[in-house]
């Protein structure tokens, strides 16, 4: 048992309450109580005291797609001319990497160290979708392993493709399938780790292994977590296999629903936009990556106009929602010339959005700071400059609060980073030993 004490609580509740010198009382992993802290602390004093004087108290943030495979592409560097478009990002990079994860440790190393840098910038949940098509079988249960050595909330996924044949297409449903078993009917152990069935894109998807996809999920009450229209190349794929664009090809599969994440959708018509909305279908914009690769830019705006749950992750560029939420907030203004537009849009995918797309995968809420909810809880070292209540918070987010204010966080009741220490990781260690996988793992790339 333990109380949070002596802080200033953003709730971001269903009230948008903002309380000074309050206190949160948290027990088994759950919020069992909000009051006065002196309250609090004479009605349980056997509970361990955090001290959270002059500090920001807030739920942790949640990232709604993310890649962990993808930690071992930082800093390498790639032979011959730069791909110059995404299909070439694709075959020069990401699917030479995912090929060549071949091992136990390359798998646990490439996702543990995300996991830790997500703490120490106040992640406390990540939707991942996972690739490793020189490792398949039992590949989730290795990311399952990371995630829970970290302490971090995860649903996990296998990106099933037909890029590397039919076997590893099929090693790739059955990945999924025998996951969401293990989580669905034997796995009562851990709240920590959910799961969903993971598809790559329809331009490495052929109609075949949609029907394949579709046939495996229908007695496991799940949907689906896939890529869409992120690229021109995905759409002109899909008109030249079925004369459909992307969204609609995957809606005749029943790919669609209220479960499923189809993750950037940039090219996107407004016939396909209603598609989503009338199948109820959330979608995830991932702002960085998407001007990373030269893709475009996600019409978010009509989005919102339309009334599709949009949500914010950050597709492996970065553990950081704030970096996510910052350039989401800019891009928009940008992209329209207009100064006026994206702030109430990105402040609803980062408070809001992100926690109702959570709650499709964990039963107990998430993103909120309110009795029955977990505790996944950050402290921040902000001292604000100005008023800061609950209408301006988010405004305090983009133009002063960093990555380094993270003082504590806490997820599932358990402290996991304390006065910017992490409390059972030794990071060190752990960098160096990752260090040390990714040398062996470039040299295996570079001989491939």
């Amino acid at each position: 048992m333990k109380i949070i004490g002596n802080g200033s609580i953003l709730t971001l509740d269903e009230n948008d309450r903002f309380i000074t010198n309050g206190a949160i009382l948290i027990d088994n992993g759950i919020i069992k109580e909000i009051g006065e802290t002196e309250e609090l602390r004479q009605k349980y004093p056997e509970a361990e005291f955090l001290n959270a004087e002059h500090r920001l108290v807030m739920p942790g943030f949640l990232n709604t797609h993310m890649h962990l495979y993808s930690t071992f592409a930082r800093g390498m560097g790639l032979e011959g001319a730069p791909p110059k478009n995404f299909k070439e990002i694709l075959e020069k990079l990401w699917w030479k990497l995912d090929k060549n994860l071949t091992t136990e440790e390359e798998l646990y190393y490439s996702a543990l160290v995300p996991l830790i840098e997500g703490i120490k910038v106040g992640t406390t949940g990540i939707l991942d979708h996972h690739a490793s098509f020189g490792f398949v079988d039992g590949s989730l249960d290795i990311l399952e392993k990371a995630a829970i050595d970290a302490g971090v909330r995860s649903a996990l996924c296998y990106e099933t493709s037909d890029r590397c044949g039919k076997e590893l297409r099929d090693a790739s449903i059955n990945e999924n399938v025998r996951y969401i078993r293990k989580k669905k009917y034997t796995d009562t152990s851990s709240t920590l780790t959910a799961t969903t069935f993971g598809m790559h894109a329809s331009l490495t998807l052929s109609n075949e292994t949609l029907e394949k996809c579709k046939k495996a999920v229908e007695d496991l009450d799940t949907g689906f977590h896939i890529h869409v229209a992120e690229g021109i190349e995905d759409v002109e794929d899909s008109l030249q296999k079925s004369g459909k664009k992307v969204v609609e090809r995957l809606n005749d599969f029943g790919i669609l629903g209220d479960k499923t994440l189809a993750i950037h959708c940039v090219h996107i018509d407004e016939n396909e936009m209603d598609i989503l909305k009338n199948t109820n279908t959330m979608v995830i914009h991932n702002p960085q990556s998407n001007m990373n690769n030269a893709v475009g830019v996600t019409p978010v705006l009509k989005f919102f106009e339309k009334g599709i749950l949009t949500g914010l992750g950050t597709d492996g560029y970065t553990p950081s929602m704030f970096e996510s939420a910052k350039v989401a907030y800019i891009l928009p203004k940008l992209h329209n010339k207009d100064p006026r537009v994206g702030g109430n849009e990105i402040q609803q995918m980062l408070f809001k959005n992100n926690r109702k797309i959570f709650a499709k995968f964990f039963a107990r809420p998430v993103g909120i700071i309110k009795e029955g909810a977990s505790a996944d809880i950050v402290m921040l070292d902000y001292f604000p400059p100005t008023p800061f209540n609950s209408s301006n918070a988010f405004y305090h987010l983009i133009f002063g609060m960093r990555d380094h204010m993270v003082n504590t966080t806490i997820i599932n009741g358990k402290v996991l980073m304390k006065n910017h220490k992490l409390a059972e990781i030794d990071e060190e260690e752990v960098m160096t030993k990752s260090r040390e996988i990714a040398k062996k793992f470039w040299e295996k790339m570079q001989n491939a």
